[in-house]
């Protein structure tokens, strides 16, 4: 306060002094004089912290010598009950708590990069992009990721930071409802709905001149087209595979963009256990363009690895409430179910499943439907949240939404899927939250869960429950949850993909 104070005295001083021709000699001795005693009382001032520091310290001393204040007594006698009493050894849930260091501070894009990467073409913007990802700095932690889930945490921030910085996705406007800009928000299909309500009201990444755009995203839904065109009980897909080759040669026509890169730049996302199948028709669909496919089964020679995305299936009940009822597992030492599973016997693994195990231990609560009787009791949800692994194994085609839902639930995700790639395992160490058994293996499931060591069980729990928000669907979507999860990873393979012609 006194800082603007001097100044603005100091400055009447002056225009008083010329409007009055007042000699400079005396001023300036004036001056030289108040500049002299503002130093002595300058000094004074910073004497006194010394001083409140010496009264602190003198009457600490005086406390020392007059007795103890009650609050240290009683903090002195809780410390002597514990000295007389040990406490018992830890539980198991106090394993989960997680003492974080102090966050590093959060970095900020260099808006010289920025600019630089906005002059850029796109071709030239990716081509930057992957080589910045490839000299990504080293990251131990960071205050919005927990690094132990990543497979490379310093790879992903970096990739991450360029893709929210570069990315522009142009999305076709051919197609009419309900195929085509209709969201299929609910159900176990939900994620191809969801993805697509949500890419198309984004304002950051959208950009309607294709001329900027790093991506083409076709967008479609295989629910509503099989609603659309498939017969019931014909088992005949042709009519679904010849629409949607019709469609990318009209896109083909219209646009100079498939042709520019034989479709190898464009994506579609579908969680239909169809998806693979609908792209059959059209080869170039089918070889080169990047597949987000729920149904990841690389046996069927459709998903290629590294180059497509598996996309996490989730179950949306309430489209309005997608996050409703999620968490609240109980504490482990409370949960009395070694193994659980409910469903309908689709498939050839789930037959197995039941053949040794259902009615068999104890332990492994293992069912077709959960039965009436059961239910009554505990519902589904509750024997997850009451359960140590959920097991997960595939139905018809590999995926499932119990995955996703075991770690909604807070419970360790026992896979059961040949064939099958991880969702966004592009990112995500799955083996830091899941267990993987081969189908084989499905006689020896409680002694391959019994023989996880309790350290390495409570491990994967807490880190399944770190995982969640990247799994996490949002009306408005935020940092590095499951829509920005499955852009980054098309962004993250389309950079795979992408060669410098210069190199060649």
């Amino acid at each position: 306060m006194l800082q603007p104070i001097a100044f603005f005295l100091i400055k009447e001083l002056f225009l008083f002094c010329v409007r009055l021709r007042i000699n400079w000699r005396k001023l300036l001795f004036a001056g030289a004089i108040m500049t002299v005693a503002g130093v002595v009382l300058h000094t004074r001032f910073l004497s006194l912290p010394n001083s409140s520091i010496e009264l602190f310290q003198s009457a600490t001393v005086a406390e020392k010598r007059t007795g103890v204040s009650q609050m240290k007594k009683r903090k002195i006698d809780d410390e002597l009950k514990v000295i007389a009493n040990p406490p018992p050894r830890r539980k198991i849930d106090d394993e989960l708590k997680f003492i974080a260091s102090p966050p590093p501070p959060r970095r900020t894009p260099s808006p010289s990069l920025q600019r630089h990467i906005w002059k850029l073409s796109p071709v030239e913007a990716l081509l930057f992009a992957k080589k910045e990802i490839q000299l990504a700095p080293i990251i131990t932690e960071d205050p919005e990721l927990y690094a132990p889930i990543f497979r490379n945490i310093s790879i992903f921030k970096r990739s991450y930071e360029l893709m929210e910085m570069t990315l522009k996705v142009y999305i076709y406007r051919d197609g009419k409802k309900p195929v085509f800009h209709q969201p299929h928000l609910r159900g176990i299909y939900a994620s191809e709905g969801w993805f697509m309500k949500l890419m198309e009201e984004s304002r950051h990444f959208v950009t309607k001149d294709p001329e900027k755009a790093h991506l083409f995203y076709l967008p479609y839904s295989v629910r509503q087209l099989e609603k659309a065109l498939y017969v019931r009980e014909s088992h005949n897909l042709r009519p679904l595979e010849f629409f949607l080759r019709d469609y990318v040669d009209i896109i083909a026509a219209k646009y100079p963009f498939w042709n520019r890169t034989h479709g190898s730049d464009h994506f579609l996302v579908a969680c239909h256990d169809w998806g693979p199948y609908t792209t059959v028709a059209h080869k170039e669909l089918k070889k080169n363009a990047i597949k987000a496919l729920c149904n990841a089964d690389i046996s069927e020679g459709i998903f290629v690895a590294g180059k497509d995305v598996s996309l996490p299936e989730t179950s949306i009940r309430n489209p309005k409430q997608p996050l409703k009822n999620i968490g609240g597992g109980i504490k482990v030492s409370q949960r009395p179910i070694l193994a659980f599973f409910a469903g309908n016997m689709h498939g050839r693994i789930r037959p197995t499943l039941l053949k040794y195990w259902h009615d068999k231990d104890e332990d492994m609560k293992i069912y077709n439907r959960l039965p009436i009787r059961v239910s009554r009791k505990m519902s589904y949800v509750q024997h997850m949240k009451s359960s140590k692994y959920c097991i997960c194994p595939m139905g018809y085609e590999v995926n499932s939404p119990r995955i996703i839902e075991s770690i909604y639930y807070e419970c360790v995700p026992v896979i059961i899927a040949d064939n099958f790639v991880l969702p966004l395992s592009e990112v995500l160490d799955w083996t830091a939250f899941s267990v993987v058994v081969p189908e084989k293996d499905i006689p020896k499931l409680k002694e391959i869960l019994l023989a996880i060591p309790l350290k390495r069980y409570l491990t994967m729990l807490f880190n399944a429950k770190m995982v969640q928000k990247h799994f996490f669907w949002h009306s408005r979507p935020i940092k590095y949850d499951l829509f920005h999860m499955i852009l980054h990873s098309i962004w993250f393979n389309r950079l795979n993909q992408i060669q410098d012609p210069h190199s060649q």
